[in-house]
């Protein structure tokens, strides 16, 4: 066995799962033989031990945690779907013109809705990092981390918080992406460098920030555990990166006239994108809760989010 697996107060890794050089998921033994199954998503999330069904998050939860602001994991989901809400209006703006010409709206303004809704992005990836980024220790590692806060962290084998560093990174690149298409009268090679290049490594980093969220949910390069809410909401996640990545594709600008096609295929799948995220950011609400009785389990299980196995 090797040294990352030694007992470290009477616990001991007994099983390690995961995709390439990220281990998602252990199986601890205690010295009394319990068993103690830990999970990266909802070890860095604080989430409840047992798994949540789709239907049962939306029939039974949903109503229950739409406020729930003493948990950090509901202001990440709002602030996300805050920002998405944002990003979908001004996509129907764009593909609707006649409504925001009804509205008094020019072309600037429907852009600075996409500026407003880059900024609650960015707050709750940057919360998402630091909560990755001060996730306790495993049971069999030694808690060096005294009362410390970090505030970014640096975990580049850990798949979560990977994943919230690339996201956050990505978020800042739509941030300037978003303000430069606010300056008027921009070249096609000016709009191309402020605007389409933050854009194109913003959706890039969002796409491998999806993935990684992806694969440590299913432990593998690719699964399939529809049973489980934390799996939907990475899944759908997934699918708005692969709209922002796909709206970035299109939404280069070339020499000559534009191209009324292309921009319309660009900004319906910024559209798509957003609907995603908005959706995914939804579901994170009743992946928050924590039901009554979760309160009367060991401080262990709630902090750390691992399954009790006996």
């Amino acid at each position: 066995m090797s040294e990352s697996r030694q007992k470290t107060e009477g616990w001991e890794c007994l099983e390690e799962e995961g995709a390439g050089p990220f281990i998602t998921r252990r199986l601890f033994r205690h010295a009394d033989g319990t068993l103690w199954e830990w999970l990266s998503r909802k070890h860095r999330k604080a989430l409840i031990a047992r798994e949540i069904g789709l239907a049962e998050a939306v029939g039974q939860l949903l109503i229950r945690c739409l406020w729930m602001p003493g948990e950090l994991n509901w202001w990440i989901g709002s602030l996300f779907a805050f920002g998405s809400l944002l990003f979908a209006a001004a996509s129907v703006l764009l593909l609707a013109p006649e409504l925001a010409n009804a509205l008094a709206l020019s072309s600037t303004q429907v852009n600075a809705i996409y500026f407003a809704g880059s900024l609650p992005f960015t707050t709750a990836a940057y919360l998402q990092l630091y909560q990755a980024a001060n996730a306790g220790p495993l049971p069999d590692e030694p808690d060096r981390s005294g009362k410390r806060h970090r505030l970014l962290g640096w975990k580049p084998r850990k798949a979560g918080w990977l994943s919230c560093a690339l996201q956050f990174v990505g978020t800042i690149l739509f941030n300037f992406n978003t303000f430069d298409a606010l300056w008027p009268g921009l070249s096609w090679f000016q709009t191309d460098l402020l605007v389409w290049v933050p854009n194109f490594a913003g959706s890039v980093l969002f796409l491998a920030s999806g993935y990684l969220a992806y694969i440590e949910i299913c432990h593998h390069y690719w699964g399939w555990r529809s049973e489980n809410l934390s799996w939907w909401i990475v899944v759908i996640n997934l699918l708005g990166c692969v709209g922002f990545m796909v709206s970035a594709c299109f939404a280069i600008s070339l020499p000559g006239p534009s191209v009324e096609w292309r921009e319309t295929v660009a900004v319906a799948f910024t559209l798509q994108g957003a609907i995603c995220f908005f959706l995914g950011a939804v579901l994170m609400l009743p992946e928050t809760v924590r039901e009554e009785t979760q309160a009367q389990q060991p401080a262990v299980e709630s902090a750390d989010s691992i399954t009790l196995m006996r």
